[in-house]
């Protein structure tokens, strides 16, 4: 086949799928490929399991950061569209909210939504530039600029870094986080299938319900809640741009990069396609959804792994499902009586799915050492693995003129910098 009628192919599949089989049995030892699809009723119930999928993290992002949450969902609904439209409907995937915002957002409360926007602006802005610098010289040149040793620190030290926010709101109210954390154990431990890997999202109802039996919720935000409307528009506000917040959310841009990259190459296992020619499609469609959500209001966005899991699980990778997940989110950003129901959660729950979260992105950092198989024998990685690490969890905060920097940022800049001159004069020496 030609590339001319490959290239053509793979464009028709943006906004059409051929029927996988009879469209209500997948083929033995077969699975939905990204441009088929079963039925529209079964195709319909699998994007609502994507929905479900993503819900809790997505929705977790702006209880913990005070954004909108309709105004967040509507973005992700976007961004998802936008993200498909992009890489042609050739890589299945959800764009929710990335927990590596927290932690600049946390940090830059301080700033004012509108700075901690114009933060998340930058982020994408950045992550978009390297989409096509990936397109021209191929993915291989993330591998050159970020090994993993740089990666897994970065990582590692933006989720442990707000360590101290997740113990603090735990002991506002230590009997509800601790329920809520057991939830969260019990569920991903011993629940079944799709039930167990939503662990978080279900023990944050069970704290909510806990909190609510025995009269801890916040009165005025339960008021607000009788009160709010089911349907109207998002909340949208624009960004400002302040150096010592860009500078602290910048760091997210290696975390977003290692999610999407790993993302498509998870996929392109899943369905034994080769999909290398597009991770830089899928690395500017996720800097383009993140760039919008941040002019309009919303967290910024990240390639979702708990909708891998529901794909792993059902065969099915159609690009259509995550269509009608995309449409699923924006029209519930329509409902101001949900964004307020999200922002009843209680502090204490919060502090229960904060420990498993934070902690969860630092092992993230560890898994890809791991998984890359580092080698901490050697001193340049042992050594500047160890000082990003501490200058994150530590928050290490000096000040360049007028210019606040905090530990994400130090880290993350220490080794970014000392490893490659490091690394080149250890090679010089040897």
């Amino acid at each position: 086949m030609s590339e001319r009628v490959k290239s053509a192919k793979r464009a028709a599949t943006t906004f059409g799928w051929s029927v996988h089989g009879d469209g209500k049995r997948i083929t033995s030892g077969a699975v939905v490929a990204p441009d088929e699809r079963l039925s529209w009723p079964r195709t319909i119930g699998i994007g609502m399991q994507h929905v479900i999928a993503m819900f809790g993290a997505t929705l977790l992002v702006p209880t913990i950061t005070g954004f909108p949450v309709t105004t967040t969902l509507l973005f992700s609904g976007l961004g998802t569209a936008l993200f498909l439209l992009i890489t042609r409907g050739r890589v299945p995937s959800y764009l929710g909210s990335s927990f590596a915002f927290i932690a600049p957002l946390t940090a830059s409360a301080g700033s004012g939504p509108a700075a901690q926007l114009g933060g998340i602006v930058a982020v994408g802005v950045v992550l978009a530039l390297v989409g096509l610098i990936v397109k021209a010289l191929g993915s291989r040149v993330i591998d050159a600029v970020m090994p993993p040793v740089v990666t897994g620190a970065v990582v590692a030290l933006i989720g442990l870094n707000l360590a101290p926010t997740a113990a603090g709101s735990f002991e506002a109210q230590p009997l509800i986080g601790a329920v809520t954390l057991a939830a969260i154990l019990l569920v991903t431990v011993l629940g079944p299938g799709l039930l167990g890997r939503l662990g978080i999202l279900v023990g944050v109802v069970i704290g909510w319900v806990f909190a609510a039996l025995i009269g801890d919720l916040d009165s005025a935000r339960v008021d607000a809640l009788r009160e709010a409307a089911w349907f109207g528009v998002p909340d949208l506000r624009g960004p400002t741009f302040e150096l010592s917040v860009v500078l602290l959310a910048l760091p997210v841009v290696i975390v977003l990069i290692a999610e999407n990259v790993g993302h498509v190459k998870a996929v392109a296992a899943m369905t034994g396609r080769n999909l290398d020619d597009v991770a830089g499609d899928a690395l500017l469609a996720d800097g383009l959804a993140t760039t919008l959500a941040g002019i309009g209001g919303g967290s910024g966005t990240t390639t979702y792994a708990e909708n891998i899991g529901v794909m792993a699980a059902t065969r099915v990778y159609s690009t259509a499902a995550y269509w009608v997940a995309a449409a699923t989110a924006v029209i519930l950003a329509f409902s101001p009586k949900f964004g307020a129901l999200v922002f009843t959660v209680p502090d204490g729950v919060l502090g229960g799915a904060t420990l498993v979260l934070y902690g969860l992105i630092g092992i993230l950092g560890v898994r890809i050492w791991i998984e890359a198989k580092v080698d901490f024998t050697d001193p340049v990685n042992l050594t500047v693995a160890a000082a990003a690490l501490v200058a994150g969890i530590g928050d290490l905060t000096l000040s360049i003129g007028s210019v606040e920097l905090g530990g994400i940022a130090w880290g993350s800049i220490g080794i970014l910098v000392a490893y490659p001159i490091l690394r080149r004069l250890a090679d010089l020496r040897r």
